[in-house]
């Protein structure tokens, strides 16, 4: 139980800091003019921030996977049993519905949230131009993260294998993810994670909710080829010298 409670949690924070940055912080402009807001790199950076600091506060606990795309990698690879995958999925979901439950209780308190554009309370898209007048297909969004995700596994399981440094395996993860979010968020509004595209939809509806597949089936087949990659092409054995 405290690994789900762990994942529950870590998965909670990584949308309520990420989604909550991109709600609330990424365009403030003040009533003289100008802009204060964190805009595509403060949000990017945000959810990096997130999970090196779940990482590092109960990484020791469950792993943390945060996602369900994580856990279907790692499972691919050889570095997570088949019996706590449904259990960790779950839990990842529920914790990142009840941070967008919290981020919608606390976006009410300025008035009724519009819903109405793509894009809207941090949900993901595609085929929609929502960031400088452009528009991307669902093949090009699918494509973008199918290789992000797969790419984020190479980097986890990389960085926490037993040949590496573990101690610096969060601060890679999470400027992975950043570097993934400055990516493909004018592509997609990145998700790379099926639990946190979940949360979204399940407040906005509509589109955000009929696109929700692409955002489980990319990322999810991108960490499945992801784990692989690592497990078959790049892992190490205890025999092998370094840089064979």
């Amino acid at each position: 139980m405290k690994k789900l409670f762990a994942e529950f949690f870590g998965t909670f924070w990584l949308v309520f800091g990420g989604c909550g940055s991109a709600i609330f912080a990424s365009q403030i402009a003040p009533s003289s003019g100008g802009q204060l807001g964190i805009l595509l790199i403060g949000v990017a950076l945000a959810f990096g921030l997130t999970v090196l600091t779940m990482a590092y506060a109960v990484g020791h606990i469950s792993g943390g996977h945060f996602n369900p795309a994580v856990s279907f990698g790692l499972l691919a690879g050889g570095r997570f049993p088949a019996k706590d995958l449904l259990p960790y999925v779950a839990s990842q979901c529920l914790g990142a519905i009840a941070a967008a439950g919290a981020l919608f209780v606390i976006l009410s308190g300025s008035g009724t949230p519009d819903f109405s554009g793509p894009g809207a309370f941090a949900t993901n898209f595609y085929g929609e131009a929502v960031y400088f007048g452009k528009s991307y297909s669902m093949g090009a969004a699918f494509l973008t993260e199918f290789l992000l995700t797969a790419f984020f596994l190479i980097i986890i399981m990389g960085a926490t294998d037993k040949f590496a440094d573990g101690k610096f395996a969060g601060i890679a993860i999470g400027l992975g993810l950043t570097l993934i979010h400055l990516i493909s968020i004018p592509i997609t509004n990145t998700s790379v994670n099926p639990a946190r595209s979940l949360s979204q939809a399940v407040f906005v509806g509509g589109n955000a909710m009929s696109q929700l597949w692409l955002f489980w089936a990319a990322p999810i087949l991108g960490g499945v080829v992801g784990g692989l990659i690592y497990k078959f092409l790049l892992q190490r054995n205890g025999s092998e010298p370094l840089g064979t």
